[in-house]
């Protein structure tokens, strides 16, 4: 076995690369694709003067590639919604760099799936403890590594190697074979049914209309207004959007059956939209904006359109991303999401270790709660 450091998703052959994905199962995700990595490379979303340089981890033997793990090295902890800025300023009060570290992650995208691809279980083993060897002492090699929101295998594997596991909890909507929207509603308690036809009636009321777009539909205008009103919500914030123009056209390119803009119009003006991706079973819902603020119009655009994608095309489940105890009261249900550390560094890895054994006894007692707060307090979550 060798072990190879890539600077660019390029450096590997796409077919090659996607070979592993299907072969590891995963052919349906579709962020861990070598078009999804390669957007955000040739994009400029990732890369100088980002904070996020590729480092992507490859294991060969000789016959090819058995294992890899899309990586970055992170001077900034921004983008990523596993929030450590806590340990960076404990390794700053330690006289210690705590940047660069190293992320095993999808940049800008707090999604569930794999991280370690690998073509036999074995493979993922030896890969998972090889990472370890990608932190080393001294100020211009990584402090940590970080595996971020990965899937239950690919946490056991980290576990194995040494990482300490974190814990987190996501809304998510899952189709109980609904027949309609409104069957979905029946399942909802009174006050809760009626605060959403309430919501969806107003906006329908006042000519607002939420449509589904396939990227081969959108012209120029279209897509300048599209990038617009998804800067917008991070302008508002002062903030630079994560992801540039050019991410969002080469994606609809490479990947377009995977891509979905749900858009809200009034007339032949558009006032909001949602970026979304399909992968197998899944709707994904990432990036959303609006040009004005309208009340209704994000849970409109950004969830009950997804939710009636779902029923309509047979999808299992949908994920609106991370956050937000307020989709519990439109039939969202709390799941817990993990990610693994690796932490060399032996004062702070005890402490780390310390902490988030608290922390998850606390987010465990968190999504119990949230669990009674929802629609579905003793049905379970179903197989998605």
């Amino acid at each position: 076995m060798s072990l190879r450091r890539l600077t660019s998703i390029r450096d590997v052959d796409a077919d090659t690369w996607n070979g592993l994905v299907r072969a590891a199962g995963h052919g349906d995700y579709p962020f861990i694709q070598h078009e999804y990595l390669r957007a955000l490379e040739d994009s400029g979303s990732v890369g100088a003067g980002t904070g996020w340089a590729p480092e992507h981890i490859i294991l060969e033997d000789d016959s090819g590639l058995v294992a890899a793990a899309p990586a970055y090295r992170k001077a900034h902890s921004y983008g990523e919604f596993v929030f450590d800025f806590a340990w960076a300023q404990a390794y700053r009060q330690c006289g210690l760099d705590y940047y660069p570290k190293l992320v095993c992650a999808i940049p800008f995208a707090p999604v569930e799936g794999p991280r370690l691809l690998a073509r036999h279980e074995a493979d993922r083993a030896e890969l998972a403890a090889t990472l370890d060897d990608h932190i080393q002492p001294g100020p211009q090699e990584a402090s940590s590594l970080h595996l971020l929101f990965a899937d239950h295998a690919d946490i056991r594997a980290l576990e194995a190697a040494g990482g300490l596991l974190r814990r987190d909890c996501q809304f998510q909507w899952f189709n109980r074979d609904y027949a309609d929207f409104d069957a979905f509603l029946a399942t909802l308690p009174a006050r809760r049914r009626k605060e959403i036809r309430r919501e969806r009636r107003k906006l329908h009321d006042a000519g607002v209309v939420v449509e589904h777009w396939h990227p081969r539909d959108i012209d120029e205008d279209l897509w300048d207004w599209l990038y617009a009103a998804y800067a917008r919500t991070y302008r508002i914030r002062g903030q630079l959007p994560y992801l540039t123009p050019v991410f969002f056209r080469q994606l609809a390119v490479a990947m377009p059956d995977q891509v979905h803009y749900a858009i809200a119009r009034l007339g032949n003006q558009p006032l909001g939209m949602a970026f979304m991706m399909r992968g197998g079973d899944t709707l994904y819902g990432r990036h959303w904006g609006c040009v004005e603020d309208i009340d209704g119009l994000h849970f409109e655009t950004c969830y009950y359109h997804g939710i009636d994608t779902c029923i309509r095309d047979g999808l299992a489940r949908f994920d609106a991303g991370a956050q937000g105890e307020h989709k519990i009261r439109r039939g969202f249900e709390p799941v817990a999401t993990y990610s693994a550390h690796l932490i060399r560094e032996p004062r702070l890895r005890q402490a780390i270790a310390d902490f988030l054994q608290r922390e998850r006894r606390m987010m465990a007692d968190y999504q119990d709660e949230q669990r009674r707060r929802c629609a579905f307090p003793d049905a379970g979550q179903p197989a998605a």
